[in-house]
């Protein structure tokens, strides 16, 4: 199979069920913001985390295809999309209280960063929130996209379990986590330029 089809060389491009559109469609979008995160993902996996984290963000990304899928089938089509494997949401909730509950509370904002790991499950965490926000407008464009609201609420959850797994990532590493002073202008004062 060849990577290139030539099918894509006037800007647009193929949804599951045939329906061709402009790449600068937001179904497509949409699409390429999943794969962003998923990517995203895959560099923090690629930073060493420990096997029960990297297992589950490995099966994270199974999941985000899925939701690519049914977003590519949002215009309709003759060919079932099955919808995300049942209790998704609920496993990556229970992830989310399982790593928060050895964190210590948080009293203030803080600044993405940390570990090398850490830093890359912020950077997955911010590409998920956007990929979040243009399924939100693709549901407001397409009356019949709102069978995508459980891929909505899976990523709304998943970006939280990425905000807590890069916490603790961070914690693990002995890296301190940076709290956002409101107004501060680094060390030596200056307000930069």
């Amino acid at each position: 199979m060849k990577i290139y089809t030539r099918t894509g060389d006037r800007g647009e491009t193929g949804l599951l069920g045939g329906h061709r559109v402009a790449k600068s469609h937001l179904a497509v979008e949409v699409c390429g913001e999943l794969d962003e995160t998923n990517a995203a993902i895959g560099l923090a996996v690629a930073e060493g985390l420990d096997e029960d984290t990297r297992g589950l963000l490995e099966s994270v990304q199974q999941d985000l295809f899925d939701v690519g899928a049914h977003v590519a089938a949002c215009l309709g089509t003759q060919r079932p999309v099955p919808p995300l494997r049942a209790g998704r949401v609920e496993t990556l909730e229970q992830a989310i209280d399982s790593h928060e509950a050895g964190l210590p509370p948080m009293t203030a904002f803080i600044l993405p960063g940390g570990s090398k790991a850490g830093a890359a499950l912020h950077l997955a965490r911010t590409v998920c929130r956007r990929a979040e926000r243009a399924l939100v407008g693709l549901i407001e464009m397409q009356p019949d996209a709102e069978r995508l609201a459980e891929d909505l609420v899976y990523l709304n959850r998943l970006a939280d379990l990425l905000f807590v797994l890069a916490r603790d990532v961070n914690l693990a590493a002995g890296q301190p986590e940076t709290r956002w002073l409101p107004g501060e202008r680094g060390k030596n004062g200056d307000a930069g330029s």
